[in-house]
């Protein structure tokens, strides 16, 4: 597919300069960028293409917006390089996964301080030995925000792949049995749960010199997919406050 003439000039996600905010929340999916917008003031559509749908508005008078970054890593790899190149300084990884503890409930949210790195993307960038991990102050504020709004959370590590059906079908599989045995070890290991983009985030925002989160909600429905949201941009009201000298 030919990019055109302005398409490139926007980058491959579309934004124009001046267009994004300091603080992005990070979604997967693009139909869930507005109804994060709907949680921010005088939000307004600035990109739609491909899978990237991006809307920006503002919090406590601070510029802050939403892009979807797709599924999987190299989506996800684009989405932060450009952002970064915009000037976006914090990002928060906000999306599904699959529970991976028997503890767990559909309704908790993952804040995840850290990611398996079982996907390649992320290896393009750093070697593997360098751990993804996400930023102290941006993890904090995510734990910070969930307990003010009463939600049951737990924080630990995800693991990112990125074969959606490996994980789903691993009978179909001809690497079936290494497939497995490294499931148990992520389970075993204390892993929370599953999912497709975090560990590219956090390589890509370190290598980039920004911050980054992530929080998940366990298992969809209305009303979770909600609290997470309203966690996030509270999370992100929290940042605001701490970047302009308050506790």
């Amino acid at each position: 597919m030919k990019i055109t003439k302005e398409q490139h000039s926007h980058g491959l996600i579309g934004c124009p300069p001046g267009s994004i905010g300091r603080y992005v929340l990070l979604p997967g999916d693009p139909s869930r960028v507005p109804m994060i917008a709907e949680l921010f003031e005088n939000a307004k559509e600035v990109s739609r293409t491909r899978e990237f749908c991006a809307y920006t508005g503002t919090l406590q008078g601070e510029m802050v917006s939403a892009v979807s970054t797709g599924m999987g890593g190299p989506s996800t790899a684009i989405t932060v390089q450009e952002l970064a190149q915009l000037g976006a300084q914090v990002m928060i990884r906000v999306g599904t996964s699959g529970a991976m503890q028997k503890f767990m409930e559909a309704t908790d949210l993952v804040i995840t301080w850290g990611a398996v790195r079982d996907e390649y993307t992320s290896q393009q960038f750093l070697p593997l030995p360098y751990p993804a991990v996400a930023d102290l102050d941006v993890t904090l504020a995510l734990a910070t925000a969930a307990t003010k709004l009463g939600h049951r959370h737990h924080i630990g590590i995800s693991q990112t792949k990125d074969a959606f059906y490996a994980e789903h079908q691993p009978e179909r599989m001809p690497a079936k049995h290494t497939l497995e045995q490294n499931w148990f070890a992520w389970r075993k290991a204390g892993v929370l749960c599953s999912e497709m983009e975090a560990a590219v985030l956090f390589i890509t925002a370190h290598m980039l010199g920004v911050k980054a989160g992530g929080i998940m909600v366990a298992g969809p429905s209305k009303q979770s997919l909600q609290n997470l949201l309203k966690t996030a941009v509270l999370a992100i009201e929290i940042l605001i406050g701490k970047d302009r000298g308050g506790k």
